[in-house]
């Protein structure tokens, strides 16, 4: 593109920077003037400054060094600084490929010819950044404040990296308390968790059950291949409800005669006793005839549902049996809970009486004198006991003389006995 429509030729001047070749420098500076200007006629040239790397160039400066007989009107851009006949422009990060035009308007009143001169100077270096990281391990670690020694303890452990850079070789190991125990039977919990990014997590969950009671602090530990450590813990308390059961009843009862027994379960441990059953299992000669405190019988056991046992407290309930023969009444009872039951017995000794009642009775009455009288003695157990040692002795009157006996034994005839 011509500058002026009077200036008939353009003059195009260019170097490579350091090598003069295009395709082994880094920077080109072209420069466009017009060959010839008439004196006191204005006119403009253009210097263009081009990036011939791949790379962003910094600290760039162009310097334009301006004949004495010239007067420059306008710049375009405005340089960055301007000191006598010279003018520099700066570029701080000149990018890949990049290209600047500075354009200069002026005039020269002298006959004498005009050389400009510009230099370039530009900072080149090969850069490269290494990030400084610092990954941080956290460990957290939660389980139930307090369990029954029954429940199962669930555990959960969470590992983050809070820091800035990648961990490697992530583990967690968990080291049970004494008589702790997973379901595996171990009391050892480790989990592989490997790399972990900034801002990343992972949980691992699992269950244990304690084999005691007692106040447990369990400690777990994270590592790294780094060598950093993370410790986290937790403090668990394990309880136990006790129950205990006396069960008291009479020794002996005669057949017939209700035995009343009387049935108290207490909570001994130190934490409520929850569905607290109370079963009575009937077996010997015992029947059932009643039970108090709303308790049902069925299939020969007689059950009470006793709720809730605070620590300390207790529940008395009763039950009455009867024996309709001889032999004993076993009784055995059971009281169970949520992770605690009790046992109790008793047993009584159901007894017969003994009761004889004695018949006599003459066949033939009345009878002539000489005539023999024939009289039948029975003697019947009307009790509910063996009678034992039984003997019958018959004194006749001095009218009645003996002549014979029979009877399941042998007898023996003395006199009128």
């Amino acid at each position: 593109m011509p500058l002026t429509p009077s200036e008939p030729a353009v003059l195009r001047v260019e170097k490579a920077f350091p090598t003069g070749d295009r395709a082994t420098s880094i920077i080109l500076l072209e420069r466009t003037a017009p060959v010839e200007i008439r004196r006191g006629t204005p006119f403009g040239y253009d210097i263009t400054l081009t990036n011939l790397t791949r790379s962003t160039l910094d600290d760039i400066v162009l310097t334009e060094r301006f004949p004495p007989a010239f007067e420059s009107t306008t710049m375009t851009p405005e340089p960055t600084s301007r000191e006598g006949n010279t003018a520099a422009w700066r570029y701080k990060a000149f990018p890949a490929g990049g290209r600047a035009v500075i354009r200069v308007l002026g005039s020269t009143d002298r006959p004498d010819d005009l050389t400009w001169c510009a230099t370039v100077a530009f900072n080149t270096g090969l850069c490269a950044t290494t990030r400084i990281v610092e990954p941080k391990l956290v460990l957290t670690k939660t389980a139930p404040t307090e369990v029954m020694v029954c429940d199962p303890i669930p555990i959960r452990l969470m590992v983050t990296n809070t820091g800035t850079g990648t961990m490697q070789g992530v583990q967690i190991s968990d080291q049970l308390p004494q008589g702790w125990r997973m379901d595996n039977g171990t009391g050892v919990a480790a989990f592989s968790v490997g790399a972990l990014r900034p801002g990343e997590s992972q949980g691992f969950t699992f269950q244990a059950r304690s084999g005691r009671t007692g106040v447990f602090v369990n400690e777990a530990t994270a590592t790294e291949s780094g060598g950093m450590t993370a410790k986290a813990s937790a403090e668990t308390t394990v309880r136990k409800p006790a129950l205990s059961l006396t069960k008291s009843g009479p020794d002996v009862r005669f057949i017939g005669r209700p035995a009343e027994y009387t049935l108290t379960a207490t909570n001994t441990g130190d934490v409520p006793a929850t569905d607290v059953i109370l079963v009575d299992a009937i077996s010997g000669v015992g029947e059932f005839v009643r039970a108090g405190s709303n308790g049902q019988f069925a299939d020969g056991k007689v059950t009470w549902a006793l709720g809730t046992l605070a620590p300390g407290a207790s529940k008395t309930v009763e039950v009455v049996l009867v024996g309709r023969r001889v032999g004993r009444i076993a009784d055995e009872a059971v009281v169970t809970a949520y992770c605690a039951d009790a046992k109790a017995q008793a047993s009584t000794e159901v007894k017969g009486v003994a009761a004889i009642l004695l018949e006599v009775v003459d066949v033939a009455d009345p009878i002539e004198v000489g005539a023999d009288e024939t009289y039948v003695i029975t003697v019947i157990n009307q009790g509910t006991a063996n009678d034992t040692n039984v003997r019958i002795q018959c004194t006749l009157p001095a009218e009645l003389s003996f002549v014979s006996a029979e009877g399941p034994t042998a007898y023996k005839a003395e006199g009128q006995t």
